[in-house]
């Protein structure tokens, strides 16, 4: 297996922070800190603030602010997709084109775009099945299972 240091790690660190925010929300706990999930997936409390307030926007996390202030999720593990969360946190698709157009007069140059874009297209979509088909609540039934 290839190593996955250094991939974007965004989607494993949301889904981290709202697994984490749900089990503790049903061991009776109303709210979670930044700091207690930052210390659960070991960054910086800041890193996990600005990626719950994408979680916010999307509907998948709330907020409190003073006292009792923390975060809450907005539904429940079950009704939560990895897709859902993919969708919360990532911008744009998985691969890219060039950045500046390739040489249109040569061959190779002329047909990668549509080649790549066809494959790129077929991955994206399995990708996106995939990810609706798990739910956070099967997230943490396997995290369980491993503990």
């Amino acid at each position: 297996m290839r190593s996955r240091v250094g991939a974007n790690s965004r989607l494993t660190i949301a889904a981290h922070a709202l697994t984490w925010i749900g089990l503790y929300q049903r061991r009776g706990h109303e709210v979670a800190t930044s700091e207690q999930i930052a210390t659960s997936v070991n960054t910086n409390p800041v890193v996990i603030r600005r990626l719950l307030g994408e979680l916010r926007r999307a509907g998948l996390a709330d907020s409190r602010r003073g006292a009792g202030a923390g975060w809450t999720l907005s539904r429940d593990l079950e009704s939560i997709t990895l897709l859902d969360v993919y969708e919360a946190v990532e911008s744009g698709p998985v691969f890219a084109l060039h950045r500046s157009a390739p040489d249109p007069g040569c061959v190779v140059g002329h047909g990668i775009g549509p080649a790549m874009t066809a494959v790129y297209d077929e991955v994206e979509a399995t990708l996106r099945e995939q990810l609706a088909r798990t739910t956070l609540e099967d997230v943490l039934r396997d995290v369980l299972k491993a503990a």
